[in-house]
């Protein structure tokens, strides 16, 4: 079943006709294919020009959308041999960020990456994908090791931003989030981060900080949340769709202005309608930037990002 958002209804009423449809020619009494095929087709072309139109904060929605593929089904369709690692050596582990040592192709990386949870147990036990100290001192610990062995660093961004919770600040979380960007900065291998869902602070730089940046077409990125953004400038979260738009979140505001590397399309109606075709666009892109960051040294690598993110903005 396909959870529909506030914008799809349209799409949504069309569907629901089309089921019904589907129902009654089951019976046999009414040939009403024809019917049924105009109503298919009409359909496709209502989502393909909904999509093609979508306001950032409508991106941001399907961004968050909860059925969107998360870490672990990208490690199920993309990786193989995953090898979990735990434990941050300093006081425990965190599930809400994840790595380990995977195949991508006939490539071994070390992929990190933010996981959500697809049900209400599996949130709470991933924390809805914020991390915490912990995890980020995982993440660095994981990032040495790949450099130590000579592989790739692949991460998957998909957070709403670091943990503020009372207990993550009392451990160091903004000294663990930055050990992380200067972890990331430092890495002596190629590293391709890619937004897969939402981008959030601090919580994302800290495993994005690499010299090729991705993005999902339809994922979000940016230093706060709209709604936080709204409730600072407006005092009310209502204005979050106004604050979308002047914080330039999406995919293709980013390209724009230099602060991602490239976009990887998503099948029409979202990730969340066919995450296999997703992750194969998505496997497929990496490979493509693995390859063409092979070969270079560790001070040229290093010398990328720096000469990336200092060209934002400038």
């Amino acid at each position: 079943m396909i959870s529909y958002l506030e914008f799809e209804k349209p799409v949504a009423a069309l569907e629901a006709r089309i089921a019904e449809l589907r129902e009654t020619a089951q019976s046999g009494e009414l040939d009403i294919a024809s019917e049924i095929r105009r109503l298919e087709n009409k359909s496709a072309e209502l989502l393909a020009s909904t999509y093609k139109a979508l306001t950032p904060w409508q991106k941001t929605q399907v961004a968050r959308h909860p059925a969107r593929p998360h870490f672990r089904d990208y490690v199920e369709r993309m990786f193989e041999g995953f090898m979990p690692l735990g434990g941050d050596r300093l006081y425990g582990e965190d599930q809400a960020i994840i790595g380990g040592f995977a195949l991508l192709g006939d490539r071994r990386v070390m992929l990190i990456g933010h996981e959500k949870g697809n049900d209400t147990q599996s949130r709470i036990r991933h924390n809805f994908g914020m991390g915490k100290p912990e995890g980020y001192r995982k993440a660095v610990r994981l990032m040495e090791l790949a450099s130590r062995f000579g592989l790739p660093v692949v991460t998957l961004v998909d957070t709403s931003g670091a943990f503020p919770g009372v207990e993550a600040e009392e451990r160091g979380q903004a000294e663990a989030i930055a050990r992380s960007t200067e972890a990331c900065l430092a890495l002596g291998v190629p590293m391709v981060a890619t937004i897969v869902g939402e981008g959030g602070s601090g919580g994302a730089v800290a495993l994005a900080s690499a010299e090729r940046v991705l993005m999902l077409e339809h994922a979000v990125y940016s230093v706060i949340s709209p709604e936080g953004c709204a409730s600072i400038l407006w005092r009310t979260s209502e204005k979050a769709p106004e604050a979308a738009e002047a914080m330039k979140v999406t995919a293709q505001d980013l390209l724009a202005l230099g602060v991602i590397d490239r976009i990887v399309p998503e099948p029409v109606g979202g990730a969340h309608r066919d995450p296999a075709a997703t992750a194969a666009a998505l496997s497929q892109a990496i490979a493509q930037e693995l390859d063409g960051l092979a070969g270079k040294s560790p001070d040229a690598l290093r010398t990328m990002r720096a000469d990336r993110f200092l060209r934002i903005g400038a």
